[in-house]
């Protein structure tokens, strides 16, 4: 299992287009993706999931991968999360 922390820098935190777009990237990969924010975790494979973390600018979440290609979504996910939020 890998995790990779992050502070949202985005304005408006985790909202629609975002979160279809790192949906759409975790579904690429074999592994159990999941995001976490303040003891609650979500499916990132599932937009609902996310947007329901509600997540805004300067909040922590903590994306933890466990599976066959963890390796790959890691790097993938970890740098589509550097770049767009």
């Amino acid at each position: 299992m890998k995790e990779f922390k992050y502070t949202i820098t985005d304005p408006e935190g985790i909202h629609a287009r975002p979160a279809g777009e790192l949906v759409k990237v975790c579904k690429e990969f074999a592994c159990k993706i999941t995001l976490m924010k303040d003891g609650k975790t979500a499916d990132c494979k599932k937009i609902f999931g996310l947007m329901g973390l509600a997540v805004k600018k300067e909040q922590e979440v903590v994306v933890t991968f466990d599976g066959e290609d963890e390796d790959a979504a890691y790097t993938k996910v970890s740098a589509f999360l550097e770049e767009n939020m």
